[in-house]
């Protein structure tokens, strides 16, 4: 279904011209030099491709060969020790045969083709000699050179030779010849034809070869059966083969808007038509690009999140695709594939939203809409990106495109986090709420629904305890101004675990604080209303009372502050 839904998606980006994408018998491949030649094929200068920061340039080049250990040449782009039979690999008498089979390709396409940029090039083969590179103007800038790709263009052109008609004509006359060995019906077209052996490179897979890896690879004999071999094993026709994975390789291309890192997993999406979404996904999922229109985002948003029906009258019944690629040796691993619709991707993300939404600490400096990064960040150790489970942020994003419970394991770590630091936090607080809000409707639970800030009328015990949690730290502080330490530090993980050991000493602790304190009767009156709903502190919370707990807590907190705040002005 993966490639199916890929060769679809290839068959209509062909068709749309503002869509820059390789036809039959061409890739998109890297490139860092042109060799500038004259109409007789003299070398005149060594053009570098790269940009200021030694990026290659990608452009559109004769579709590159798959090479194992074999020499095999490409068509009119090949690195250094093919176009130039010298390399810094030690292996000059494979260098000098890597030569040889270039021209004699080159040879065998463009012999009687009447074009001058053909001409010139063949002449340069003829006249090049190998030996004498530290003779030519390649030599002064061979230590960038060495190894790297590049292509021919006639000194004083913009084209390159390349892309030139009648090259291109030469060059698909020549793939056509190669019929393939092997016929048989075609899994994704269900068509007889000529198979592919092997599948083309995917490239743009954070972590894997950087060469490419295979979606499809049969290369040991454990893979193989019924006496077929390689990807025989997995009929697909030499089009579709070359199709999707044109297709994958436009979508994971660098300046592509629609793939996104999540976890270990690249991912992309499409959809089988034009839709506003698709450009929206990324920021989304994550809002680090700015790239988008934020207004247009925005409107969006709000509009899923409020369960409103944007603006996708049009669109919302499109087929859409989301695929993640993760590596795994040579070859990549599906990590998930998800086939919905526009209408319902949007009423998935607007859920999402609704879930996670609870009250901001500073509104001018955290995300309404945050990003699963923005999310899963505090979750990991340190903050740090490598730090994040791969398979929690799989899992997550399964949740929110799918609509699926969140994973245990968000809360959990959610949780272990929260202890460490001593710290809760509106993303934290977000994820909590999140889970919890899903978790209850999901299961049908008959609980009150978590609010968006302090809800007096919430009776679950670890919510009345968090928010108890808040006042006896808000009381030590009155009590002792810039202590170093409070009880958030010393009790806050054993007092949303096991309650009954640390509250009786908390409690005795605040009537102290109370003492001290400028702001006592405040204190009292909170403690008094919380207490009265609390009949026993109980020697256990499971996990989703512990999230409770920091929701109690988390809603309270701003809550004593504005007390404070009225008293002082009072």
């Amino acid at each position: 279904m993966i490639i199916q839904a890929l060769n679809e998606h290839y068959l209509r980006l062909k068709n749309m011209p503002d869509e820059d994408i390789p036809l039959s018998g061409f890739s998109r491949e890297k490139v860092q030099f042109a060799l500038a030649i004259d109409k007789d094929g003299r070398l005149l200068a060594v053009k570098d491709l790269r940009d200021e920061k030694k990026a290659a340039k990608t452009m559109i080049v004769p579709e590159a060969i798959k090479r194992s250990v074999n020499i095999t040449a490409n068509f009119l782009c090949d690195n250094t020790g093919y176009v130039l039979g010298r390399d810094n690999k030690g292996k000059p008498e494979r260098s000098r045969e890597t030569f040889k089979e270039f021209k004699r390709l080159h040879h065998q396409i463009g012999d009687g083709i009447d074009d001058k940029g053909m001409y010139a090039v063949l002449h340069f083969l003829d006249a090049w000699n190998p030996s004498n590179l530290e003779d030519s103007l390649c030599w002064p800038i061979w230590n960038d050179l060495a190894g790297m790709k590049m292509v021919f263009q006639i000194d004083g052109e913009r084209k390159y030779v390349h892309e030139s008609q009648l090259v291109q004509q030469a060059w698909l006359r020549h793939c056509q010849s190669k019929n393939a060995s092997v016929q048989a019906a075609c899994l994704v077209t269900g068509e007889k034809t000529g198979l592919a052996r092997l599948h083309n490179a995917i490239k743009g897979i954070k972590d894997a070869q950087s060469t490419g890896a295979d979606i499809v690879s049969c290369n040991l004999p454990a893979f193989c059966s019924y006496g077929k071999e390689q990807s025989y094993n997995a009929p697909v026709g030499e089009e579709a083969m070359f199709n999707y994975t044109t297709a994958l390789n436009h979508l994971l291309r660098k300046e592509s808007r629609q793939k996104i890192q999540i976890g270990d997993a690249t991912t992309v999406f499409w959809a089988e038509g034009n839709t506003p979404v698709v450009g929206f996904l990324k920021n989304i999922l994550d809002p680090r690009d700015t790239a988008v229109d934020m207004s247009g985002l925005r409107l969006f948003l709000e509009a899923v999140r409020d369960t409103k029906k944007p603006e996708l009258a049009e669109t919302e019944d499109l087929k859409f695709c989301i695929l993640g690629l993760a590596p795994n040796a040579k070859r990549l691993s599906v990590r998930f594939w998800y086939v919905s619709t526009v209408g319902e991707i949007s009423k998935k993300i607007g859920r999402h939203f609704s879930d996670l939404r609870i009250q901001r600490e500073f509104e001018d400096k955290q995300a309404e809409y945050p990003g699963i990064w923005q999310l899963l960040h505090v979750t990991a150790v340190r903050g740090k990106t490598e730090n994040i489970s791969p398979i929690l942020a799989g899992a997550v994003t399964r949740s929110i495109l799918t609509g699926v419970e969140y994973p245990r394991t968000l809360l959990t770590a959610t949780l272990e986090r929260i202890r460490a630091e001593q710290n809760v936090g509106y993303y934290r607080a977000a994820l909590i709420k999140a889970y919890l809000t899903r978790h209850n409707r999901i299961q049908q639970r008959k609980t009150k629904e978590v609010g968006m800030a302090l809800d007096k009328e919430q009776m679950d015990i670890g919510y009345l305890l968090g928010r108890l949690f808040a006042v006896l730290e808000k009381a030590q502080k009155d009590a002792i101004p810039g202590a170093n330490t409070t009880i958030k530090d010393r009790f806050y993980g054993s007092a949303s675990a096991t309650p009954s050991v640390v509250f009786p000493q908390l409690m005795r602790l605040a009537q102290h604080h109370i003492q001290k304190s400028g702001y006592g009767g405040l204190i009292e009156k909170a403690i008094e209303g919380i207490m009265a709903d609390v009949k026993v502190f109980p020697a256990h919370l499971s996990l989703e009372e512990q999230g409770m707990f920091a929701l109690g807590y988390y809603h309270q907190k701003p809550e004593m502050y504005k007390k404070t705040e009225k008293k002082e002005e009072e």
